[in-house]
């Protein structure tokens, strides 16, 4: 992947963050962008009651990955840091 092409990839995932972010934030949680690898692997923080949540993993797979997978196919994964 070119930096142009990442770069534009990243803020794609940052826009679908911001259409997840205000499900997360009903339930006291949030996500914030950290980086994005060359293979497509986006990491985010969870933070707030998703930081310690014991289904902060099913939220990571199940929510916000597949959310952002579905609008950016590209995205091979989403992992937390």
């Amino acid at each position: 992947m070119t930096d142009q092409e990442k770069a534009t990839l990243e803020v794609k995932v940052k826009n679908a963050l911001q259409q997840i972010r205000p499900y997360l934030q009903q339930d006291g949680g949030d996500v914030e962008y950290v980086d994005m690898t060359n293979e497509g692997v986006v990491m985010v923080r969870l933070q707030g009651h998703c930081g310690s949540c014991p289904h902060a993993m099913m939220t990571l797979k199940q929510g916000i990955e597949q959310a952002i997978k579905r609008v950016l196919p590209e995205v091979k994964s989403v992992e937390r840091v």
